[in-house]
C-alpha cells in the first residue's frame, strides 16, 4: 500500500489484523547529534498508523510476513544468483540492511517455479539486471517482495564468491553463457 492518508493506512493495517512493515521508498540518512543514523523499515501495529503526519509524504506499507530468512536473487540476464541472508540481530530481523555485522550469507538455489517468475517479471519490465527480494517463510514458502532495477550486488558477492560482476562483464561484453 502507498498512501499519505493516515485513514487509509490505519485501514489497511487493520484488515491485515497484524504488524505492518513501513519501508521508507528511498534510503533516508542523516546525522543526529554528530552520529550517522539511517531510517530502516519499521514494525508498525494498526493503532501506530493513524498519525497526521502520515500525510507530509507518501510511505509504503507492507503486510508483515514471518521469516525464516531473506534472499537477495540477482539476475543478469538469464544468469540468476540467490543467497540466503539470515539475521543474527533483532533489528536486522526486521530489515537486515540496519545491522550488516550479524549477518550470515549462503549460496542456494531458487525453486523452478520462482526463477521462471523473476524471468517473466525481467520480460515484462524490459530488464537485464534486477536485485529481487524475497522472504522464505518457516514453511520454506518464497514470497516477493520487490526488484529493484540497480539494487546493490557487492555485498553479496563479497560475503558468498557467487560471480555477479563477472556476469555484468560478460553481459556487456556479449560473451553470456
Amino acid at each position: 500500500m502507498i498512501t499519505n492518508c493516515p485513514a487509509v493506512a490505519k485501514e489497511f493495517a487493520e484488515r491485515i489484523g497484524g504488524p505492518v512493515v513501513y519501508k521508507p521508498f528511498t534510503p533516508v540518512r542523516g546525522t543526529v547529534g554528530g552520529q550517522s543514523v539511517a531510517v530502516y523499515a519499521s514494525l508498525l501495529r494498526p493503532e501506530d498508523l493513524g498519525h497526521p503526519s502520515i500525510a507530509t509524504t507518501a510511505h509504503l506499507f507492507q503486510e508483515w510476513v514471518p521469516k525464516a530468512y531473506e534472499v537477495r536473487l540477482t539476475a543478469v540476464g538469464r544468469r540468476l544468483f540467490a543467497a540466503e541472508i539470515h539475521a543474527g540481530s533483532e533489528s536486522a530481523r526486521v530489515d537486515w540492511r540496519s545491522d550488516y555485522d550479524s549477518l550470515d550469507y549462503r549460496v542456494c538455489e531458487p525453486p523452478p517455479a520462482v526463477a521462471a517468475g523473476v524471468n517473466r517479471v525481467l520480460d515484462q519490465l524490459g530488464l537485464t539486471y534486477g536485485a529481487f527480494d524475497f522472504i522464505v517463510t518457516p514453511s520454506g514458502e518464497w514470497v516477493f517482495l520487490e526488484v529493484n532495477p540497480n539494487g546493490q550486488y557487492g555485498f553479496v558477492e563479497q560475503a558468498t564468491g557467487l560471480p555477479i560482476t563477472a556476469a555484468i562483464c560478460d553481459y556487456l561484453e556479449g560473451t553470456e553463457t
